[in-house]
């Protein structure tokens, strides 16, 4: 029986990066922005489309679209750099856990 870790600093969010080859369709829909007094959020994933593939999950946040800073992005900025990006898109989103924290092995 061994010991059970719980890193209580890391519980509410975890940031991680890919980068989708192109061109688009990237697979994924945002919602909120800066004009709407939300974060940038994952709303809608295509089944089988590059996101899911890559592990982007519906509810996870926009971090950073290529080296742009997400936080103050405004709905339209955001879909016009997704726009711009015809070769490959890069993004950093934050995946937000359950409170509980709950993870079985």
């Amino acid at each position: 029986m061994s010991g059970e870790e719980q890193r209580e600093g890391q519980e509410a969010m975890n940031v991680y990066s890919i980068t989708l080859a192109g061109p688009a369709p990237w697979g994924f829909r945002l919602q909120g922005g800066k004009d709407f007094s939300m974060p940038l959020t994952v709303s809608r994933l295509t089944p089988g489309g590059k996101a899911a593939q890559a592990g982007v999950g519906v509810g996870d946040w926009v971090v950073s679209i290529g080296e742009i800073n997400a936080e103050d992005m405004t709905h339209v900025e955001a879909q016009n750099q997704i726009r711009a990006a015809t070769d490959s898109l890069s993004l950093s989103l934050s995946r937000a856990f359950n409170a509980g924290g709950e993870q079985k092995c």
